[in-house]
């Protein structure tokens, strides 16, 4: 099953000998995984700029965390693609299992971005991969033959970074980081100050009666993305800084549970890290990637976008398809990816798109037959 209907969310504090403010989820137990958590309580001395906007973005963070996935009629498969194309005025594509797998491109795909850029849609690539900053992300549709530029790339690395500034993240806090290169490279674009990341990988801790790990006082965020060097000193010291520094946000950049590493099978993904934290801190993180509608408010700000005219294309049902939903878009699945048909149309599945169809080429033969 991808997906459970979310009934009700609701914060409650909870006394802690390591953090005074916690604040702990109870969640009904059909509440899918990837939800955040509201209510958090921060409480940084000389912060008084990110105290007052932190409460002022409760409201939005409610917004962001309470997902609800409402009953709808079954997804129809895509008959007339001039019709959903001249709908809408912007697709935005997931990345891997639309675009590619791995470092494979699926067939059909640049032919099928130059007709929708030919009919002058806005082309926007939104992915829940950190490991790679939006410049690199770059690299790598170029690599791969396609034209995109830097600015209609917005991967959940990059997320995490604005989601900091849009709360004025104090300058002189830190941000511990559990995850690869592209969340420590847009951090530094943002002018954080970071510590973590690859670096930490080899690190090992050494068990003696009477160890105590040291944790840095001054971290005030910790970010948990995909991570291939993932170990027990970085959930060690995640979670010191998480519990034991006052105010410390838990955040995450997605909580997929599986990605493509390659095109022959499906890998662990970030939500097996975030879980890790999950368990051992006992908080739910926010959420900036997928399917929280932080991005998506930001995708409209940036490009002055109507949601109502936006078509959201992507291969997971519980991150891109609710993401759209959650955005009020136009939602098309494509079946290349993590969703098989029989997922879809499974009677367990309460997420239904408005359409689906195999791959996004599909645009191009579905154009033609309908002609």
């Amino acid at each position: 099953m991808l997906s459970r209907t979310v009934v009700s969310v609701s914060a409650v504090s909870s006394s802690s000998s390591t953090s005074p403010s916690r604040i702990l989820c109870k969640v009904n137990p059909t509440i899918p995984k990837f939800l955040g958590l509201k209510g958090l309580s921060h409480n940084f001395t000389n912060c008084t700029t990110w105290n007052k906007n932190l409460n002022s973005n409760r409201k939005c963070n409610t917004r962001m965390e309470n997902f609800t996935t409402k009953a709808s009629a079954a997804a129809q498969p895509l008959k007339n693609a001039d019709e959903l194309i001249d709908s809408v005025e912007t697709f935005i594509f997931d990345c891997d299992g639309v675009i590619w797998k791995g470092d494979k491109l699926i067939d059909g795909v640049p032919k099928t971005l130059d007709m929708l850029r030919s009919r002058g849609k806005r082309l926007v690539f939104v992915t829940n991969n950190s490991t790679k900053s939006r410049k690199q992300y770059g690299k790598k549709f170029e690599t791969l033959g396609l034209d995109v530029s830097e600015e209609e790339i917005f991967a959940s690395s990059f997320a995490a970074a604005a989601y900091l500034k849009s709360i004025d993240f104090p300058k002189d806090k830190k941000v511990y980081v559990v995850g690869e290169d592209g969340i420590l490279k847009e951090l530094e674009l943002a002018g954080f100050q970071y510590l973590g990341g690859p670096e930490d990988g080899g690190k090992k801790i050494e068990l003696k009666p009477g160890f105590l790990m040291e944790h840095d006082k001054d971290v005030g965020a910790v970010v948990v993305g995909f991570d291939r060097y993932f170990n027990y000193y970085k959930v060690q010291y995640g979670t010191l800084c998480i519990r034991e520094n006052p105010g410390c946000l838990f955040i995450a950049t997605n909580r997929d549970a599986v990605t493509h590493l390659t095109d022959a099978q499906e890998w662990a993904g970030g939500g097996s890290m975030v879980g890790a934290f999950v368990g051992s801190t006992q908080r739910e993180p926010l959420v900036v990637g997928k399917p929280s509608t932080f991005m998506m408010d930001y995708l409209a700000n940036k490009f002055g976008i109507l949601k109502s005219q936006i078509c959201m294309v992507g291969d997971r049902l519980d991150t891109d398809i609710l993401f759209g939903q959650n955005g009020g878009c136009k939602t098309l699945l494509v079946l290349s990816g993590v969703t098989s048909l029989s997922m879809l149309q499974s009677p367990g599945n309460s997420i239904q798109p408005d359409f689906y169809t195999n791959k996004i080429s599909d645009f191009l033969s579905l154009k033609a037959a309908a002609v």
